[in-house]
């Protein structure tokens, strides 16, 4: 079975390291100054040459209450208004990027995070969904995968229907920890009748799908309490589950330093919660993905799972990795063809650039040969558990075991630690491995750097 993992103690401990979580490859850290929106515009037009359906993201960043752990990008304010003028920009950008694209590019996936999209009010988030549908091909009835994240505390059965009637489908909960002391400890204050709500009203209207966050390495968090956690999330039944490992990493993220070192689960406790998670949804009938991501059976990231068509983007695992990926609002990353590009993620930067009909394009990459060879083999890895390298030399004209001479004694020293199996067709990730599935990604990543400190640890 495609889910199924082993857990290994020892393996876990010797190869459990800081890596990227492979968004993409190259990842965002590789990502310089020398692109800007001339490359933006010249990629939109390859690919309105090529109608290539689309795929948009769009930044919400306002959050009304500040959680300890966040690293996301995101301004904490209780002023609503500071949201009119953001979208007024957010308008400008649509309209910019829109004019280079053909209006018979569809768009299959819609996602709008952040920071709370929720905080905006009901006439904005109409007058929002309004300028998509009018410069963008949105689907209708209910055709494409149109997804937004919503804080339960923030939401209410109205805001599902109004979400419902707006052409949403799918929903993603922020959770994290439903034990008080976890709650106030990182300034999360949310009860289990709050986000049973939201799912209640997320079933009755007909949402196609329901995902929750949970993070285990909280301050204050148990192995016993983060079990009743993952019960009670278990009985909403959500057809997928994210549950994040915290990094904590202060020197990078403000709101973290008001989290106690002392108050930490240590990486024993953080290792049990992990195993007793698996245990409980396995259990539970979901199936483990990858990456921090659990499904039910029927859900439609098994199903691709199954059928060898899983992929990944900056949205995470999903079916629509075939589309150009279109980031929208300030931070927001893009993924055309073989351009990445990214726009500032300083919120007056990003503003002001618009306020002067410029995109605010600030940094990103375009992939090298090289780089295209290893994006599709740590895809492939990350997504299947497996690589058929005939695949890759055939697609990218290469012998395989040559072209990657260099890691192959540490490839076969991970295949005698049964983390891989290698023969002549398939380099295989093993039960016991694919937890530790970004271990092996990191060998075939030529930009890794030495100092990891900025990544989180793969388990």
């Amino acid at each position: 079975m495609l889910d199924a993992i082993e857990w290994d103690t020892d393996l876990i401990r010797r190869y459990d390291q800081a890596g990227p979580r492979y968004t993409s490859y190259p990842t965002a850290a590789q990502f310089n100054g020398q692109i800007g929106s001339f490359d933006l515009l010249h990629a939109l037009r390859d690919s309105r040459k090529a109608l290539q359906p689309l795929s948009l993201y769009v930044h919400v960043p306002f959050c009304a209450h500040i959680c300890y752990y966040c690293a996301c990008n995101k301004v904490i304010t209780k002023d609503r208004g500071r949201a009119q003028p953001y979208l007024q920009r957010l308008e400008q950008e649509i309209q910019l990027i829109a004019c280079h694209l053909d209006p018979r590019q569809v768009v299959e996936q819609l996602h709008l995070g952040g920071g709370t999209p929720t905080f905006l009010s009901p006439a904005q988030l109409r007058q929002l969904m309004a300028t998509l549908r009018r410069h963008f091909n949105l689907l209708e009835h209910d055709a494409g995968d149109y997804g937004i994240e919503i804080d339960p505390r923030e939401a209410d059965w109205s805001t599902m229907g109004l979400l419902r009637e707006l052409g949403f489908n799918r929903v993603s909960l922020g959770v994290q920890d439903l034990d008080p002391a976890v709650q106030r400890a990182v300034n999360r204050l949310q009860s289990l009748e709050e986000t049973r709500a939201i799912v209640d009203a997320a079933r009755t209207l007909q949402f196609r799908s329901v995902n929750i966050d949970l993070i285990y390495g909280l301050p204050k968090q148990t192995v016993e309490g983060f079990a009743r956690t993952i019960d009670e999330i278990i009985q909403l039944q959500p057809d997928r589950l994210s549950v994040f490992n915290y990094a904590h990493l202060p020197e990078r993220f403000m709101p973290q330093r008001r989290i106690a070192q002392q108050d930490l689960p240590s990486p024993a406790h953080k290792l049990a919660m992990l195993q007793g998670t698996i245990e409980q949804l396995t259990a539970a009938g979901y199936r483990y993905i990858g990456m921090d991501h659990f499904a039910l059976p029927d859900d439609e990231l098994a199903m691709a799972q199954e059928d060898a068509t899983l992929q990944r983007n900056f949205q995470g695992y999903t079916t629509h990795g075939h589309c150009d990926l279109i980031g929208l609002g300030v931070s927001a990353i893009s993924q055309i063809g073989d351009l990445y590009c990214q726009n500032s993620s300083d919120l007056n930067e990003y503003q002001n650039s618009l306020a002067g009909a410029q995109l605010a394009t600030r940094r990103g990459l375009a992939c090298s040969p090289d780089d295209r060879v290893r994006r599709a083999v740590i895809q492939q890895l990350i997504c299947h558990f497996e690589l058929y390298t005939e695949v890759i030399e055939q697609v990218f004209d290469i012998e395989f075991r040559g072209y990657f001479a260099d890691i192959w004694p540490q490839l076969q020293a991970m295949a005698a630690d049964g983390l891989i199996e290698i023969d002549k067709r398939v380099i295989r990730v093993l039960p016991p491995g694919r937890l530790l599935v970004r271990s092996v990604c990191m060998l075939f990543d030529a930009h890794l750097p030495q100092d990891r400190q900025r990544f989180s640890r793969v388990i």
